[in-house]
Parts: structure tokens; C-alpha cells; sequence
């Protein structure tokens, strides 16, 4: 939810045109249209409040609304407040012809508005103005019908006679009682909905490998649908892949699996010599062993000319846990490349040439 324009419901209700820019993409306002609008709408009532449910198109929105009333220019409202780039995916999502934008954007009718309703016909009249209209819930969306070369049709929830206490209250409650969707699930449903980059679907493909494979160094220690204590979420393996993604750049899936869990089954052995193998899935403790795997491959490549086997991995591996105490694994104070910074110098220090030059 649009949490930052919190601060447009403060000052008060009056509305002018001022020296406004207007929003219109198919409509503009002047002096000469300042017919009132009408649509026909519904009249809901939930408990004490009272409410008309509509649809406009989303150029008369953007003309229509500001998400604040302190500053006389509407447009630049928008752009101060909120997140431009965010407004032009919107746009360029409704653009492509394929956008759809079912949710109901939430309006607070200002008086400059004169809202009235026809209980007999049905019909919501108002006053074309650029702030007639404050924005409670939607202001990203609206800022990207300003933004979008098309109109498309909009549901809108309209409430009228609000005081700007009431406002806040709307706001913070629309704000605070939705939960959003997990990132997690969001991975599976980009997957579904085929919009998953070439990347992601690859490292989707390696982690379910390791998900469901017998000999997966992280059997039992993934969650692909949600983030669980004690486990690694999608998410947090696949920002562990990004970091390293150009060690395995035309890698299919099942190369990166057997290469990635040779070293990740040797990191388990490492990590059970103090007696924790289970913490390869500490978050901070997996992007850290991710980030070092390169360092480990390069020196398994000249060793053993790139046979990436457990037992290759273990020789370099095994020396440098062996260097580390339990209280490195992971280490307190120090995130992901704290701890990378350290374990490399771990793994440097004991790290002689004639290991691998006369052995």
C-alpha cells in the first residue's frame, strides 16, 4: 500500500485550479468544461459509513485527483510524493494492451467537488476539478493513468463528507490491515503467470532440484512457498545465486545443481566438524558460503583441471573449517559480505602454492 503519501491528509479541505497542470491523456479541464460529470454508481452502506462504488475512466481520474491538498499543483504532488518509476511500469503495463487493473481505487470527494447523488436514477454528479478528489488508497495507480497514453475503465469507491480525521483513519486503516503477498510466492506465481526472467527461471529450476533430489546437500532444509525459521526461502536462495550467476553463465539447470551441491555437500561436512551442518541454512551463513564459492572453485579448477567433485571440494574446504572456530559459523555483528570478507581471508591464509604446484 501507498504508505509514503501518509502526508498528504493533513491542511485543509478548500480546492482551487491555481496554476495546476492537469492529468488529462483523452481529458482536460478549463473554464469552458466545467459541465458536471455524471455516472451512474451504487450507494453502499458498512456500518456507520457510506460509500458509492463506480466506473470512470482512468483519465478522468487522473484529471480528477491530488494526494494531497497542501500543494497547488497536483502534478507536482504526485511526482514529490511518490515513486515515479513505480507509476511508469503502471503505465507502461496498461499501454501494452495486456494491463488489467481490477482494484477499486478509494476517493475522498472534496467539497470543491459538490458531490450529490440521485437516489432515483442512480447517478453521482460532480464538479470537474483537479482536486476533486482525494486519493486514500490507489495513488500509484492514478499516478500511472496520468502517465499511460491509454484510458481503460476503473473501478472507484467514492466516499463524500469526510472530515480529514476521518481521512487518516481510512488511510491508516486500509494501510495497515492488508497483508501483502509473500516474495515467495510471488517467485511461484511469476513462474505461472510466464514472466520470469531467463535468470530466475533458472535458479527456480536449481532450487527445486535441491528441493527434491535424494543426494541435495539441503534436503529438508528449503521452503518454497514461504519464509520458515531454521530454513532457506526461494528468495534467499535465489539472492544467493545472483551473486555468483556469472560463474554458471550458459549453465543449464542441472549443471549448476551438480556443481553447486558438490560444494555445498562439502561445506556440510566442513560446518559438522563443530557440530553444525544444520547452519548452512542461516541465511547470512548461506549468501556468505555462496559468495566463496568461486574463491573454492578457482582453486578446485587448478588443482583437479575442473572436476567439481565432493571429494575435490573437501580438500580445499575441510582445511579452512578446520581454521575456524564455532563461533565464526556464522559469526555475530557481520551480515553476508562481512562474513564472506572474513571466511576468504580465512581461506587465503592457509593457503600455501606448493599445495597444488609440487603436490
Amino acid at each position: 500500500m501507498d504508505r509514503d503519501t501518509q502526508v498528504g491528509l493533513i491542511g485543509d479541505q478548500s480546492c482551487s485550479i491555481g496554476d495546476a497542470a492537469l492529468f488529462a491523456s483523452e481529458l482536460t479541464i478549463s473554464e469552458g468544461q466545467r459541465k458536471p460529470i455524471q455516472h451512474t454508481a451504487l450507494l453502499v452502506e458498512q456500518g456507520r459509513h457510506r460509500f458509492y462504488t463506480l466506473v470512470l475512466p482512468s483519465s478522468l481520474l487522473a484529471a480528477s485527483c491530488a494526494v494531497e491538498t497542501r500543494n497547488d499543483n497536483p502534478e507536482n504532488g504526485f511526482q514529490r510524493l511518490l515513486d515515479a518509476r513505480r507509476a511508469k511500469s503502471i503505465a507502461r503495463y496498461i499501454d501494452s494492451g495486456f494491463g488489467t487493473v481490477p482494484g477499486a481505487i478509494v476517493l475522498s470527494a472534496q467539497a470543491c467537488a459538490n458531490l450529490n447523488y440521485d437516489t432515483d436514477k442512480g447517478l453521482v454528479e460532480f464538479e470537474p476539478d483537479p482536486r476533486a478528489f482525494l486519493i486514500i488508497d490507489g495513488q500509484h495507480r492514478v499516478y500511472g493513468f496520468k502517465l499511460a497514453k491509454k484510458s481503460v475503465s476503473t473501478p472507484v469507491i467514492i466516499y463524500d463528507k469526510l472530515s480529514r480525521a476521518q481521512e487518516c483513519r481510512l488511510f491508516m486503516d486500509i494501510n495497515t490491515k492488508q497483508k501483502p503477498v509473500p516474495n515467495e510466492l510471488l517467485l511461484d506465481i511469476r513462474r505461472l503467470s510466464e514472466v520470469e526472467t531467463k535468470t530466475d527461471a533458472l535458479f527456480h529450476s536449481v532450487f527445486d532440484l535441491f528441493n527434491t533430489r535424494d543426494d541435495s546437500a539441503l534436503a529438508g532444509l528449503l521452503s518454497p512457498a514461504e519464509k520458515r525459521k531454521g530454513l532457506l526461502s526461494r528468495v534467499t536462495f535465489n539472492a544467493a545465486m545472483r551473486s555468483i550467476k556469472k560463474a554458471f553463465d550458459g549453465a543449464t539447470a542441472e549443471d549448476v545443481y551438480q556443481v553447486f551441491n558438490a560444494y555445498l555437500t562439502g561445506c556440510r561436512h566442513g560446518l559438522g566438524l563443530h557440530g553444525l551442518d544444520a547452519n548452512i541454512a542461516n541465511p547470512a551463513m548461506f549468501k556468505a558460503l555462496a559468495l566463496l564459492f568461486i574463491n573454492v572453485a578457482e582453486r578446485v579448477a587448478d588443482r583437479h583441471d575442473a572436476q567439481y567433485t565432493v571429494a575435490n571440494f573437501e580438500e580445499v574446504l575441510i582445511p579452512f573449517f578446520r581454521r575456524l572456530k564455532k563461533s565464526d559459523l556464522p559469526r555475530t555483528g557481520l551480515g553476508p559480505a562481512g562474513l564472506y570478507d572474513y571466511y576468504n581471508k580465512a581461506l587465503s591464509a592457509g593457503f600455501l602454492i606448493k599445495q597444488w604446484i609440487f603436490a
